[in-house]
């Protein structure tokens, strides 16, 4: 009992600022790690992988097995080439979160359009999906913000078209020829229909009881996750509408929550309030719950 007392003190008294900092770097390492795949099926595998290395670990220590542990020692280094080819997607997306969170007003693109044309177009697009909800049409519309979506709209059909709600009640209309796919709107134009968005890897919509969410769902999560774009998303089955950013998805919105929260999404860059959007969004959604509490949007 002596001897462990020394050597705890022993350790405590070795111990310095740059331990200190040592620590809170690699906790920090971790903590960014999980946070990034937090809500993707990676943590399932991490946690196969992390099993099989303690069982691989506590076999070879307490077992006198040559062959073996001779065969372990040299395999283990092949899996550190072998991360990357299975984390591509997850080290891509997560890279990309990063480049996202470093972004400066200085390298950020400016909205050549004002407030007024930009209030007009975000009208056009609540009035539009108002009535699209009320018809139970399916839609997507991809609101582009600061990052350009330039790859994703040349993979539909060009329209540079001014954004009115019969347009986009068009677009969408079941059975025509752009009904399927997603609207980009850049500034005040409709500049593509029907282009394809990627697919969301992670499990947010798996989770989810309901079935009322399909490849659109899943499309406005993907672009969400892998740009700084606004998915709004009309259901087909139930005439929800939702929006996804980020990652993340709230649902079931009535015609004043989604005005209300695309509004606060394109609030000036400029605004010096000093409140950030998330508290704008979440000061918004506290007072609606306090008059109607019975229809939680929430978030996936």
């Amino acid at each position: 009992m002596t001897d462990i007392f020394n050597d705890i003190l022993f350790l405590f008294q070795r111990f310095g600022w740059t331990d200190v900092l040592d620590i809170i770097l690699v906790t920090s390492i971790f903590l960014i790690l999980l946070i990034l795949l937090r809500d993707t099926e990676v943590l399932v595998l991490l946690r196969g992988v992390f099993f099989i290395i303690v069982l691989l670990a506590l076999v070879t220590s307490l077992v006198d097995l040559p062959a073996f542990s001779w065969l372990i020692n040299s395999v283990m280094p092949a899996l550190i080439f072998a991360i990357p080819v299975i984390f591509a997607p997850e080290i891509r997306r997560a890279l990309e979160k990063v480049g996202r969170a470093g972004n400066v007003t200085l390298f950020t693109r400016r909205r050549d359009i004002d407030e007024d044309e930009l209030r007009k177009t975000l009208d056009a697009v609540i009035e539009a999906c108002g009535r699209l909800s009320e018809r139970h049409h399916g839609a997507l519309i991809v609101i582009q913000r600061m990052q350009t979506l330039r790859d994703y709209a040349q993979t539909g059909v060009p329209m540079n078209a001014v954004v009115t709600p019969e347009l986009l009640l068009q677009i969408f209309y079941p059975n025509t020829p752009l009904h399927d796919g997603a609207v980009i709107i850049v500034d005040n134009q409709v500049v593509s229909a029907s282009s394809v968005m990627p697919l969301s890897a992670s499990g947010v919509l798996n989770r989810s009881p309901e079935r009322t969410m399909g490849l659109r769902h899943r499309a406005a999560l993907g672009i969400s996750e892998v740009s700084d774009a606004i998915a709004v998303v009309v259901s087909e089955e139930t005439g929800s509408i939702s929006i996804a950013h980020n990652g993340k998805m709230i649902r079931r919105l009535n015609m004043e929550r989604l005005k209300n929260t695309l509004h606060a999404f394109f609030q000036p860059i400029e605004s010096g309030r000093g409140q950030n959007l998330f508290s704008q969004l979440l000061s918004i959604f506290q007072k609606e719950k306090s008059g109607q509490n019975k229809d939680d949007g929430g978030e996936l």
